[in-house]
């Protein structure tokens, strides 16, 4: 029997701290530790790096629901952003749709893990699906902040992408009292109708630099606002934001393995290019381009919150057959986060 775990989140690194080596990885043949410095072709992969606490738990809840139910499960949007895991699902057996109303009358539909609106919620129930909910508890949290601050009768600033899955969820728990903004420039021209009743709150996938400067100009126009009890920005994001700050400062080039609409992923190139190092998004090994590789000793590694580590071990094996045999992983902050499975698969 599986048994749910309390989120127990790690402690936040200090900066400054350095890094600590801690395992030598089977890339290739001659793949050997070695340090910083020297004038070999190396690769150095950032840790904490890829699936997150939400994601595992998602993916698990449709791989439990493909083997517990007969009939077919569908899933309400990608799972997570990556196609790999999408596709890899979808093998299994997973219907992936983009709207209720093509879900069977009676049928198994889960929640991705970038939540959902009330209106989805509702019309799920209208239809009689059998509803598993894989929101990110952290997804989660950011739905009842919003509508607590709704109930108080304050217009909540939700800082994000406005298209994003994450934020069409959470602006929808009080639609008529949420401006969504993405930067200074937007927080600059807010109109609210009582400056003194206001609140924030932020999409869990954000860049924390990005952020901080857009909440600093929030409480600089309007004193009185008020925040989320703790920061929105998830700890997965911040670890793989701060692994590769670090990282940054010890390669040439960073490659982030992730999908293109996966929004931490985009961070994390943003967040390496910020620290003054080139970076590129890939979606697998297949995309790495040898020409931006000329000239260049070191390659740092990371992966998104939704990148499986297989597609890490691939671009590995690959870098390792353009020359990078020397390669080593290098620890910010070592993550022990679980989040409890739904109580219907929890058993399972």
């Amino acid at each position: 029997m599986r048994t749910g775990y309390k989120p127990v989140l790690p402690r936040r690194s200090q900066k400054g701290r350095g890094w600590r080596i801690i395992l030598s990885l089977q890339a290739g043949e001659g793949a050997q530790v070695t340090q910083p410095g020297n004038n070999k072709r190396r690769l150095v992969r950032a840790r904490p790096r890829g699936f997150c606490a939400g994601v595992v738990r998602a993916v698990e809840i449709v791989e439990l629901a493909l083997d517990a139910y007969s009939s077919p499960v569908y899933v309400h949007h990608e799972i997570v952003h990556n196609r790999y895991v999408v596709d890899q699902l979808r093998r299994r057996g997973a219907i992936f749709v983009e709207a209720v109303d093509e879900v069977p009358a009676g049928a198994v539909l889960v929640f991705s893990a970038h939540g959902v609106p009330p209106s989805v919620r509702d019309e799920a129930k209208a239809r009689n699906l059998r509803v598993i909910d894989a929101t990110c508890p952290l997804v989660t949290k950011v739905h009842l902040e919003a509508l607590k601050f709704a109930r108080e009768g304050r217009t909540i600033v939700l800082i994000g992408h406005r298209d994003h899955q994450e934020i069409v969820g959470t602006s929808g728990e009080a639609p008529q009292q949420t401006v969504v903004v993405d930067s200074v420039e937007d927080v600059d021209r807010l109109q609210v109708p009582d400056p003194e009743r206001l609140a924030f709150l932020t999409q869990t996938t954000l860049s924390m630099y990005d952020t901080e400067g857009i909440v600093t100009r929030l409480r600089e126009r309007f004193p009185k606002i008020a925040g989320p009890a703790s920061d929105d920005i998830c700890y997965a994001t911040q670890n793989r934001q701060e692994a590769v700050e670090y990282l940054a400062k010890e390669v040439q080039l960073v490659l982030v393995v992730g999908s293109s609409n996966s929004s931490n992923s985009n961070r994390l190139v943003e967040v390496a290019e910020r620290a003054g190092v080139s970076a590129r998004l890939i979606e697998d090994a297949a995309a790495i381009r040898e020409e931006w590789l000329e000239g260049v000793t070191s390659v740092g590694l990371t992966a998104g919150a939704s990148a499986p580590e297989v597609l890490v071990e691939q671009v590995s094996q690959r870098l390792a057959g353009l020359g990078y045999k020397e390669q080593n992983d290098f620890e910010l902050i070592r993550e022990d986060v679980r989040f409890s499975l739904p109580p219907e698969l929890a058993s399972k």
